[in-house]
């Protein structure tokens, strides 16, 4: 796996992984966005819940408005997926060095997933700060004085100029906590899931079947994706009020923006989003795996 093209075989798999997430997964992310701007605002409550900003969204702009910012989201998903799940392979080819194959070793898969969630939480920062920026405005924004983009490089070309360089990266400490422990808690529940399933099939004639191996991979890239939002969540909902606040002076502190959230809006406040995250998880999650493990095996990367 290490030699010749098989180094950049990874990171290639990685980035068809990130574009499968996308397609899938942007629409949800869209309304968790909208949730988590327009929910923990001082002024109270916004949407009732996912399935009513949903339905505001296609009303006033159809299924384009469910797309709002995926430009820069393809982009930094195919980039940051591909790092990650590059990354999280070499790291723990390297880790592992000599010894046995013999099972998922957590000492070996969470600094694995740390390390590329840190790494790539600096590619993701600017470019999801473009993209909540453009998810939250549009014709059913309840801002009416927020700033419109014409476009995902209107909207990085204006940040800069009105904050600087340091101001597209706002929320890059958010960034890199959610990154880092749900990174972390998704190659974790993936790899001991994948490992038990396939070890319970190695006697069966289902066993090497590509529609088994296609439903292993639903079933663990989802359950791992359920797991690893459901931990971070509050830190995703820290990083979009940071982002999209229009006061250069806002908190950026994740933790102290977390407890202002809950003082004024409790623990539903801090897991704004929820329902359209979880929603989105299991299948933008259950078609990165599918589309990295079947993009491994078209490449020749045999999988430990």
């Amino acid at each position: 796996m290490g030699e010749g093209l098989g180094f950049y075989k990874e990171y290639i798999a990685g980035m068809m992984a990130g574009l499968a997430t996308v397609a899938v997964g942007h629409p949800f992310d869209t309304v968790k966005v909208k949730l988590q701007k327009h929910n923990t605002d001082v002024q109270g409550l916004r949407y009732r819940n996912g399935l009513h900003c949903a339905s505001r969204i296609l009303q006033t702009e159809g299924v384009k408005g469910l797309y709002s910012g995926a430009t820069s989201s393809f982009l930094g998903m195919a980039f940051e997926s591909s790092l990650i799940f590059g990354i999280y392979s070499q790291a723990k080819l390297f880790l592992r060095g000599s010894l046995p194959d013999d099972g998922p070793r957590p000492e070996i898969i969470v600094p694995s997933a740390m390390f590329g969630g840190a790494i790539i939480s600096f590619v993701l920062c600017p470019t999801e700060l473009v993209k909540c920026r453009m998810q939250i405005q549009g014709t059913d924004s309840l801002v009416p004085n927020f700033r419109r983009y014409n476009s995902p490089l209107d909207c990085a070309v204006q940040t800069i100029k009105n904050e600087g360089v340091t101001g597209i990266f706002r929320g890059g400490s958010a960034t890199l906590l959610r990154e880092c422990v749900g990174n972390a808690v998704f190659f974790t529940v993936y790899e001991y899931l994948r490992y038990h399933i396939h070890s319970k099939l190695e006697d069966s004639k289902l066993k090497d079947g590509h529609l088994v191996d296609m439903g292993i991979g639903v079933f663990t890239g989802g359950l791992g994706g359920i797991a690893c939002w459901s931990a971070v969540l509050p830190f995703d909902v820290a990083k979009t009020i940071i982002q999209t606040s229009p006061d250069k002076a806002t908190e950026r502190n994740p933790l102290k923006v977390l407890s202002s959230i809950h003082k004024r809006a409790g623990l539903k406040g801090c897991y704004a989003g929820l329902g359209p995250t979880i929603v989105r998880a299991f299948p933008a999650n259950a078609a990165a795996i599918v589309a990295w493990e079947f993009s491994m095996k078209v490449l020749g990367i045999k999988r430990d």
